[in-house]
């Protein structure tokens, strides 16, 4: 069994009615990096991201934000 890693920013965001450039400004992340975590394309997560993008949608469990999934 293997497992793959989901990033739930892009729906969390759409759920919000917020935008990536807003959520860039709220967390003082480049609006490149927000999009890359969006779209899936990030490889490597900063948990100092993680835990500013947590703060700014006031998330206190970070399973809001990250899905493991059985593949």
């Amino acid at each position: 069994m293997s497992y793959v890693i989901r990033i739930r920013l892009k729906d969390l965001l759409d759920e919000r009615g917020i935008k990536q450039k807003q959520l860039a400004a709220m967390t003082d992340i480049r609006e490149s990096t927000i999009s890359d975590i969006c779209r899936g394309t990030r490889t490597v997560m900063n948990f100092e991201h993680i835990a500013k993008i947590a703060e700014a949608l006031q998330i206190d469990d970070v399973r809001d934000i990250i899905e493991l999934r059985e593949e």
